[in-house]
């Protein structure tokens, strides 16, 4: 019985997204002090804007005093051990679970980086229109939803016989 080769070079996309997140953050850090402070980019809808997120997605748990780190360290460190299970159980050539798996665990562990380094994540990418505005978000956040996102969509319409996991 030969095995067939799995998905886990797909890794190397979770390399660059965390690359990519990480130079980012330092440009945004660098570049954008003081932190609120808007830098528009498309006026009327995008800025860069600085800011520091303690909790995970809209701010969930930014307000604890401290423990909520600990937790989005475990909760990234589990999710991303599971996924990276799950593409070692999945076909190369079945891009439509390999691709959204990498970038989720490439958008976590980009995040993971934040909070271990300096306990909270660093955005900044301000999504708005008039005086609505999306919570600012980073690359990591961007992986993490397009690959979710790519999950379910290739889950509901990608059709049968991809042959994913072995």
């Amino acid at each position: 019985m030969t095995t067939k080769p799995n998905a886990l070079p797909w890794l190397l996309l979770s390399a660059v997204v965390i690359v990519l997140d990480q130079l980012s953050k330092w440009w945004a850090l660098a570049a954008l002090q003081p932190a609120g402070l808007p830098h528009p980019v498309i006026p009327g809808f995008m800025n860069w804007t600085l800011a520091y997120n303690p909790g995970a997605a809209f701010s969930f748990l930014a307000w604890g005093n401290g423990w909520q780190r600990w937790f989005f360290v475990a909760l990234a460190l589990i999710i991303s051990a599971v996924l990276v299970a799950w593409l070692s159980r999945t076909l190369r050539r079945d891009w439509r679970t390999a691709l959204p798996l990498s970038l989720v665990i490439g958008g976590a562990l980009g995040n993971l980086i934040d909070r271990l380094h300096a306990a909270q994540v660093t955005d900044f990418v301000d999504v708005y229109f008039g005086n609505w505005h999306y919570p600012v978000f980073n690359l990591a956040d961007c992986g993490i939803t397009v690959g979710a996102v790519l999950l379910v969509a290739f889950g509901l319409f990608g059709g049968k016989g991809q042959g994913g996991v072995r």
